[in-house]
């Protein structure tokens, strides 16, 4: 492996970027017309248009991506994560022009990718599974005794997919038609495949996942565990490793049936293996289920390497290239607590809308692990996720892992855009997260006390704009977002909090 095209955008195009150029690969980067400034594209060796800003016409267009392979000499594509990450249709496309797939083969990539195949391979593979039903037939009075059979409150999901799309609670019988209609319609409009299945809700959910690793010849590891509970709407928020709470005997049983699930399937590269815990009496050997398999490197993942010291890019490279894995499992150990929070444009005031603007400050703290893809000066697209950084800290316990990242957050300064900076600071300091006693349905139940907002940033921006360029255009002119400020109208009273 000479050369890596990165089929991919943004923050993890950058991340991939930096370790295929420590190990000494000429990089291609793709990119759309509206990324053609972006850190990634810069950041390459060459770089290569794939199309419209639209992902469906340029990131998503396996022919596009192929073309630009083949264009560039690539001897290599890594999919990065979302976009054609987890579509074993580019890993056919790879094998058919003798190019090389960072990842798993697309047989692996298929026994994973619908969710009621997943589980009933996994059963037979000893794997817990959350009590359900994961069959074929979708008569909705056979899946309405089967709710019943199974006992409510229960779980309607689609079977492809992810991000909480076609899923469901429902509490009693009377809810569960129109629940399953709604459920159903949502699947197919999103995945083009309206196929659900019925599981037991669990109460008090956590969401814990295991990063495993294999290779070709047929080692495989884990990599310990991550939590990732707090969410909003089946959205990651807040990532952390290891799991708070977790005992030696309940990730001795998590780990060992996240392995059995790599080696079922004959995994190889990076995956994660997905759990969801009752977290209602404390962690047990006999209270996590298998949920899903994630055939891809996962947002995540840093918290996975700063408590291993892995780059697990480089072992994906690795692997890819036909090396064993270069370490066993007992060579492999945890080292303190890292914490990571991910912070958006988006305005938590209107239900969290993506937001975009130019970004006239981006200072985050030199203290915290940063992997972004964006730059101060840069445009944020509305065409994608609004991801502006991933904000990581490592420490030797989570206590001060989370008064690190709190810290690191507060220091950190974005103007031009609204941003989630201060829900995730809120987010951090409450005290149940803090004493780790929290489920996934966190931060809907908390939601309007962590909306609170206010305006120590624009101020000290508009008291520093003032002092140092009276004449300049005041920040109500300028600033984007819900507030315009003029320094005119703010009076100080007492002492000044911080000098600028």
């Amino acid at each position: 492996m000479q050369s890596l095209l990165i089929a991919n955008r943004g923050e993890i195009a950058c991340r991939i970027l930096r370790t295929a150029k420590r190990r000494g690969l000429r990089t291609i980067a793709v990119y759309s017309e509206a990324d053609a400034g972006s850190q990634h594209v810069l950041l390459a060796d060459s770089a290569v248009c794939i199309g419209p800003s639209a992902a469906a016409g340029s990131y998503l267009d396996i022919d596009r991506i192929m073309a630009a392979a083949r264009t560039s000499d690539a001897d290599a594509i890594h999919p990065g994560y979302g976009f054609l990450s987890e579509n074993p249709a580019l890993v056919d496309a790879c094998e058919t022009a003798g190019i090389v797939f960072v990842g798993p083969g697309s047989e692996a990539m298929r026994a994973m990718g619908l969710k009621d195949a997943a589980k009933r391979l996994m059963a037979g593979a000893g794997v817990p599974v959350v009590p359900g039903y994961h069959g074929m037939s979708q008569d909705s009075k056979l899946l309405q005794e089967e709710a019943l059979a199974i006992g409510y409150p229960v779980l309607i999901k689609a079977r492809a997919g992810g991000g909480g799309k076609g899923m469901r609670r429902v509490g009693s019988p009377a809810q569960f038609i129109d629940a399953l209609v709604a459920a159903q319609r949502e699947a197919q409009a999103s995945f083009g495949d309206m196929h659900v299945l019925i599981e037991k809700y669990i109460d008090a959910p956590r969401h814990i996942e295991v990063q495993v690793f294999g290779d070709s010849q047929g080692n495989v590891v884990h990599l310990f565990e991550r939590d990732c509970s707090l969410q909003r709407r089946h959205q990651k928020v807040v990532e952390e490793a290891p799991a708070p709470g977790m005992t030696e005997a309940v990730r001795l049983a998590m780990t060992e049936a996240a392995v059995r699930a790599a080696r079922a399937i004959e995994y190889r590269g990076a995956g994660t293996v997905e759990f969801i815990v009752d977290g209602s009496r404390g962690l047990r050997t006999d209270g996590f289920w298998f949920m899903e398999m994630n055939t891809r490197l996962q947002v995540e993942h840093p918290v996975t390497e700063a408590i291993t010291g892995v780059d697990l890019v480089d072992w994906q490279l690795r692997v890819a290239a036909g090396e064993a894995l270069p370490m066993r499992q007992e060579e492999l150990k945890m080292t303190g607590h890292a914490v990571e929070a991910r912070l958006y444009a988006e305005n938590p005031a209107t239900g969290f809308l993506p937001a975009t603007g130019t970004l006239a400050r981006f200072r985050l703290s030199p203290a915290a692990r940063i992997d972004s893809g964006v730059v101060e000066g840069d445009e944020i697209s509305p065409y994608y996720d609004p991801l502006l950084a991933k904000v990581i800290a490592h420490a030797p316990d989570r206590a001060m892992a989370f008064k690190a990242l709190s810290r690191q957050l507060a220091e950190s300064v974005v103007l031009g855009t609204t941003t989630n900076r201060e829900f995730l600071w809120r987010l951090l300091s409450q005290e149940k997260i803090i004493r780790g006693e929290f489920d996934t349905g966190f931060i809907e139940a908390e939601l309007a006390g962590l909306l609170t907002r206010s305006y120590e940033h624009e101020l000290i921006a508009a008291a520093a704009l003032e002092l140092v360029s009276p004449s300049a255009p005041s920040v109500e002119a300028t600033a984007k977002g819900p507030v315009a400020l003029r320094l005119g109208i703010w009076q100080l009273w007492g002492e000044p909090k911080r000098q600028v």
